[in-house]
């Protein structure tokens, strides 16, 4: 399928905006919570491998964004959940996590669709509860957002509002970054 004009300045500036957002994240939130810096940096580097020239094969981009999804998501929700004392969930988000990226190479495409889909959800639907019974504003709408990004990864079109449906996840994955380590800040202040 042939590229359809002004589609390639949305995707390289959606993979821009999101690595820095993640970057921004994990510099601000290293202090307070390793955990989820290190998910954020997982997402920066991600959003980074497709902007490097050399760097963009298909096998590479594939990689760093089925790492980005199966152990940085799940630390984001690792230190959110541990924070709260819910520290099985924690426990069990992250061994999931790692358990997947060990069997990613025995799933194949498909399978690695759904179960990276299935991730985004997982995690997003338990910050959202988390978040829901704290009352942190920002992790609700961080949990939503990646929600977002998850269900609109579902769909079956190529494109939403003139721009590519991976565009548009991507987006929602900044805005659910940012909430969410706005949400970290928050939970920060409110143990202190």
């Amino acid at each position: 399928m042939v590229a359809k004009p002004g589609s390639e300045w949305s995707t390289v500036l959606s993979h821009l905006v999101l690595g820095v957002v993640s970057l921004h994240a994990a510099v601000s939130s290293v202090q307070s919570s390793r955990g989820a810096a290190a998910g954020f940096l997982l997402q920066a580097l991600a959003a980074a491998t497709m902007l490097t020239p050399g760097l963009g094969t298909h096998e590479d981009c594939f990689a760093g964004a089925w790492v980005s999804t199966v152990i940085g998501l799940p630390l984001l929700a690792f230190d959110f959940h541990w924070v709260n004392g819910d520290r099985s969930s924690a426990n069990l988000l992250l061994g999931g996590g790692m358990v997947l990226a060990v069997a990613g190479d025995h799933l194949g495409p498909e399978g690695c669709s759904v179960a990276g889909q299935a991730v985004l959800l997982v995690v997003a639907v338990t910050i959202l509860i988390v978040a829901v019974f704290t009352a942190n504003t920002y992790g609700m709408w961080g949990g939503a957002m990646l929600g977002t990004a998850g269900l609109l990864s579902r769909l079956e079109v190529d494109r939403l509002l003139l721009l590519l449906k991976e565009d548009i996840c991507r987006w929602a994955l900044a805005a659910g970054s940012w909430a969410y380590c706005r949400a970290l800040h928050t939970q920060g202040l409110q143990w202190e």
